[in-house]
């Protein structure tokens, strides 16, 4: 696939995408503070779809040879505190950036505030990132699979959700 192709498709999917985020009422910063509270579930509902058809897409891809199963390290520390950042401003602004950039898409004032903030917080990120690095690399637990399975392309029972660190931090793929 060229490059103008693959950025045809990207744009095509990016539009795709925050139609059905404005079709389902999530590009509303209303719908975001409703999950947060326990009175709105749609989002709840729309992410696990995702993640149930994502994983499924994954897996068709993985068997065409045309993706793999090997996991980024985990750093908890960067991992929680990222966590505490995004969820602090998915509070504070009522989106996430994808609801974000359909709101703006849309033309809803605050999604283009919140865009604004989010890329204003990824610049100080960037810029800082090399002074913070160490501090969120530390208590790396190397690269994690479901239920300690090595290698990670192993079958694992799709309801084994037992975490458990590898004891090393070696390829997970040795065919990569």
């Amino acid at each position: 696939m060229n490059e103008s192709t693959h950025n045809a498709l990207g744009l095509a999917t990016g539009i795709v995408f925050g139609a059905l985020l404005q079709r389902g009422g999530l590009a509303d910063s209303r719908t975001i503070v409703g999950q947060l509270t326990g009175d709105d579930t749609r989002v709840a509902k729309t992410m696990g779809t995702a993640v149930a058809v994502g994983a499924l897409g994954h897996r068709w891809l993985h068997l065409r040879g045309l993706t793999t199963h090997e996991p980024k390290p985990m750093n908890p520390v960067g991992l929680v505190g990222g966590a505490v950042l995004f969820g602090a401003g998915m509070a504070l602004s009522g989106y996430c950036p994808g609801t974000a950039a359909a709101a703006a898409g849309s033309g809803r004032r605050e999604g283009v505030w919140a865009m604004a903030g989010m890329l204003a917080a990824a610049t100080v990120f960037v810029a800082t990132y090399p002074r913070l690095k160490k501090a969120l690399e530390a208590g790396t637990l190397g690269r994690v699979t479901l239920a300690g399975v090595t290698p990670a392309w192993a079958a694992t029972p799709p309801l084994d959700v037992v975490v458990r660190p590898h004891a090393t931090d070696a390829p997970v793929n040795p065919a990569s």
